[in-house]
């Protein structure tokens, strides 16, 4: 027979359970036929879900559901937890311009304990890649979905297409654990970032897929504690802390791991990029490590003379400071000569670089290190010969 202590957990549980409340969009009028307009029958649900006392989950059932831009705040919520289950897919609007003109599609801020379960976000970017492209006057597009100001996040099984500009947007946020998520979106389409980390600490990205046309992960100012695992990158621009100094005064990053990560035509693998130009920010504690490079353009690279398109360039000297930064186990094939570069800052140039058993050939041939203002050590087998 139970303990009495058990029996009242048991009831305690039992209640919990009860009082929990689910949402489902169907009820307040979205329609799964990928033409009604459902922004306000979501924002319906989550007017109901913010005034709500018990825990919520709101419910996207299977088909698909057009949506506009939409917000959820919850700043004034009484609860600031809540959980979305997607089983459908949420689409843009085919005139990009109904999003376009707006920083994000979907946008979560002021959470404690959110969390996003599968389902599909269908931007439709493809349109307004075609507008840029031609070189008319377009909006510069909206990132799909993202996380501001929120705590203890998981976005698990998510699946993001074609966004018009960047896909995952996390900014200043705490505890965020991001798992099974697939980004697709075409080779060339610009700037569409896979996940961009900015501003924000402990935060995991694991077994993921990223497809794009910009980079993979793309890590900003102010991350602090960020753990990359089992994500494969390809198409795009790789994994890249940066680009970093656009500001004078500027956060550093630090605590950075990428583990387990192969990259596949990628035009970079692992990279630091800052700007040439004063700057008191810095990239510090970073470890890259048991990565595969297959036919990448650039597999290991610093860059603090970066400055894409060479258009208005800062042309000054690089004021981020980038030290103890760790290769390790770094294997695979370069689709240019020089295989790993570091073109570091000669006022501020990197320190405690080090490469362990790194092994890049290009054309069945070992590739070529450069370096310049770089400093640090090396162990264990090295293709090519550091430069360090």
């Amino acid at each position: 027979m139970p303990s009495p202590v058990l029996i009242i957990l048991l009831l305690i549980l039992s209640i919990s359970l009860s009082s929990a409340q689910t949402y489902n969009i169907l009820s307040y009028g979205a329609k799964p036929d990928g033409k009604t307009d459902s922004t306000k029958a979501l924002s319906a649900v989550w007017a109901k879900a913010c005034a709500s006392v018990k825990a919520v989950t709101i419910s996207i059932p299977k088909g698909r559901f057009l949506l506009r831009s939409i917000v959820f705040d919850g700043a004034k919520c009484k609860r600031k937890s809540v959980t979305f289950r997607i089983q459908g897919t949420l689409v843009a609007p085919s005139d990009y311009r109904v999003i376009g003109n707006g920083n994000y599609w979907i946008f979560f801020q002021h959470l404690d304990g959110l969390s996003v379960y599968g389902g599909v976000l269908d931007a439709q970017g493809g349109f307004l890649w075609s507008c840029k492209k031609s070189g008319k006057n377009c909006p510069s597009g909206a990132t799909s979905i993202g996380f501001q100001s929120s705590s203890n996040v998981v976005i698990s099984g998510l699946t993001s297409l074609n966004s018009q500009m960047f896909h995952v947007v996390i900014n200043g946020c705490r505890n965020v654990n991001i798992q099974g998520v697939k980004v697709s979106a075409d080779g060339n389409s610009p700037n569409t970032d896979g996940i961009h980390v900015q501003s924000s600490s402990t935060v995991s990205i694991l077994n993921s897929k990223i497809s794009t046309g910009d980079d993979c992960v793309s890590i900003g100012p102010g991350t602090n504690g960020l753990w990359i695992e089992n994500v494969a990158c390809g198409p795009g621009h790789g994994i890249s802390i940066g680009s970093l100094g656009k500001e004078s005064v500027e956060a550093g990053v630090q605590n950075v791991t990428v583990k387990t990560a192969t990259f596949t035509g990628t035009e970079n693998g692992v990279r630091i990029k800052s700007w040439a130009r004063p700057s008191n920010g810095f990239a510090k504690n970073i470890r890259f490590q048991h990565c595969v490079m297959n036919n990448v353009q650039n597999p290991i690279v610093i860059d603090q003379n970066y400055c894409p398109g060479n258009e208005n360039c800062p042309n000054q000297v690089s004021g981020i400071k980038i030290s103890d930064v760790m290769f390790f186990d770094i294997h695979g094939t370069s689709a240019t000569q020089v295989g790993v570069k570091f073109d570091c800052s000669s006022k501020k140039p990197c320190t405690g670089i080090r490469l362990q058993d790194v092994k890049l050939t290009y054309r069945n041939k070992p590739a070529m290190a450069d370096c310049s203002h770089a400093g640090g050590t090396e162990a264990g087998f090295q293709q090519p010969n550091s430069c360090l």
